[in-house]
């Protein structure tokens, strides 16, 4: 019988799993927590985003709950159309919805922003982008795949209807090859 590992990890020790930057606005470094400890219904990592920077852009999920509590440096969130300054000690909840629970946290102190960030993990995740108008759909991984991610542009979305380019050929195809003969 397999020994279980240890069912936790130091948050300060745990390695980056995951460092990303783009142009000169978002950048940052995460270090996966739950996922390794055999976690499958909540996500946790331990955020790291430098001065001047936000981790990611304003969005909102529409079936994820996302929490954040702030370890250290301070920063300012945005929710909806409203600000607030952030410290260590503050816990932020993020309710699944629509572009009134966009959210984001930038870091507009002197120091490196530290939070602990949670997340339900419910799929497909479709997750709306407001400052850039576009909409992203990720569904889990299938066998040895990563999950699949796609994005859409806010303004192409409902070009086409549900039956648009169906023209029912293989169902008349099977009907007929099914037809019993007279």
């Amino acid at each position: 019988m397999k020994t279980p590992g240890k069912p936790f990890v130091n948050v300060f020790e745990a390695p980056v799993t995951d460092a990303r930057a783009h142009g000169e606005h978002f950048d940052v470094r995460m270090a996966q927590l739950a996922a390794g400890l055999g976690a499958r219904e909540i996500g946790a990592n331990l955020t790291r985003v430098p001065p001047g920077k936000a981790a990611f852009p304003f969005h909102h999920h529409h079936a994820n709950e996302e929490h954040f509590y702030i370890v250290s440096g301070t920063g300012t969130l945005r929710v909806g159309a409203a600000t607030w300054p952030v410290k260590p000690g503050d816990y932020v909840v993020n309710p699944a919805g629509g572009p009134e629970h966009a959210h984001q946290l930038v870091n507009t102190g002197s120091e490196e922003l530290v939070y602990l960030a949670l997340s339900t993990l419910r799929y497909p995740e479709v997750v709306g982008y407001p400052d850039s108008g576009k909409t992203g759909v990720r569904v889990p991984a299938s066998g040895a795949t990563a999950s699949t991610r796609f994005i859409i542009d806010d303004a192409a979305r409902d070009q086409l209807q549900y039956y648009d380019r169906e023209d029912g050929a293989r169902v008349r195809d099977l009907v007929k090859a099914h037809k019993p003969k007279p």
